[in-house]
């Protein structure tokens, strides 16, 4: 069905057909997704001590104020992450703000973090029990003079009613906001939060989300900080400001952040360095041009744990998650194996 909607969904400004997607699934509009292969022990996994049907999460940026990670998961999602959610509302950046680049199956972005804010997100998961593992991204207010402090806000806001919380440090549409990459910037931030985990004698997993943009020296130090705090996980990775000179949509050149199918081999060069400097001691969330079975059997080898998308679902449709599956477990049986996690890292450069 969504191949015969498609080319009338984008004809739609990206972001209008983001909120009609939104309120499509709020007031379950969307398809029922039937899924044979739910309890399929080739894709059975845990997070943070959660059993999961499979390792497909749906990332930030989709659900920006968990109105809809009910539906999300009866679309086949293993995990939702809600967010990026700042402590007061904004409205983010000036529209436009999102290019859809069809040629090259990418988005690019601009939003700046639009949020209703910490309370109002807070306020509706509370009253809406996720019947899934839920993952929370916490980001600064853009005006914010101390946004160390915002992420403590997040952190304890969203800690009691989070199965994870994910820190966002690496979007490329927050000024500055990379600087938490650098080492003393990072190692204060964690130090922080692990003080605050302390006060509110909270043991809610802490995940990092990292740019895919840093260098050589900095994914050493950063791997080196994650490690001295026993971070839980970390995502690899958000969009890029980089990877635009062989796209082919005349959209190419829009600041922000470019996600989708150019970020794919970027994204796994970047999982492998990790997984081989973190050596199975933090879990690894692999994101940047999943819309395939192949595409996640490569970010599964190249060393990431569970995978996550958002793009590949507004090119591929919302039957995307069973896509995956089915496609994966062609190539799983193939390999002689009996759960996706016997590959993990197998690609190991």
């Amino acid at each position: 069905m969504f191949s015969k909607f498609r080319s009338l969904i984008f004809k739609i400004d990206p972001e209008t057909a983001h909120t009609l997607a939104i309120k499509s699934l709020k007031f379950n509009f969307a398809p029922n997704i039937f899924d044979e292969s739910k309890n399929d022990p080739m894709f059975q996994t845990a997070l943070f001590g959660k059993k999961l049907h499979n390792p497909i999460g749906m990332a930030a940026g989709f659900d920006k104020n968990a109105e809809v990670y009910n539906p999300l998961f009866k679309l086949g999602f293993g995990f939702v992450e809600v967010g990026t959610i700042t402590p007061l509302e904004q409205y983010g950046n000036p529209k436009p703000r999102v290019f859809r680049l069809v040629e090259d199956q990418a988005l690019i972005n601009r939003l700046g973090f639009n949020s209703l804010g910490a309370k109002d997100v807070s306020s509706r998961i509370r009253s809406n029990t996720p019947d899934g593992l839920l993952g929370i991204n916490i980001g600064p207010n853009k005006d914010s003079k101390d946004r160390l402090n915002d992420y403590l806000i997040g952190l304890k806001t969203f800690h009691n009613i989070a199965d994870y919380i994910a820190i966002n440090i690496s979007s490329p549409n927050t000024e500055n906001l990379r600087n938490f990459h650098e080492q003393t910037k990072l190692d204060e931030l964690l130090n922080s939060i692990e003080q605050e985990k302390t006060n509110l004698k909270s043991e809610v997993p802490i995940v990092v989300k990292i740019s895919p943009d840093v260098s050589e020296n900095q994914v050493q130090q950063i791997s080196e900080i994650l490690l001295k705090y026993q971070v839980k996980a970390i995502i690899v990775s958000n969009t890029t400001e980089d990877n635009r000179e062989n796209l082919q949509n005349i959209s190419k050149h829009q600041k922000g952040g470019l996600s989708g199918k150019p970020l794919e081999l970027k994204s796994n060069q970047l999982i492998n360095k990790f997984y081989n400097l973190l050596k199975n001691k933090i879990d690894i969330i692999g994101v940047g041009g999943v819309d395939s079975g192949e595409s996640a059997y490569n970010k599964f080898l190249a060393g990431a744990n569970y995978i996550q998308l958002y793009t590949g679902m507004v090119f591929q449709g919302p039957n995307i998650v069973v896509k995956i599956k089915k496609e994966l477990k062609k190539l799983l049986i193939n390999d002689g194996v009996k759960n996706f996690k016997e590959i993990v890292g197998k690609n190991n450069n």
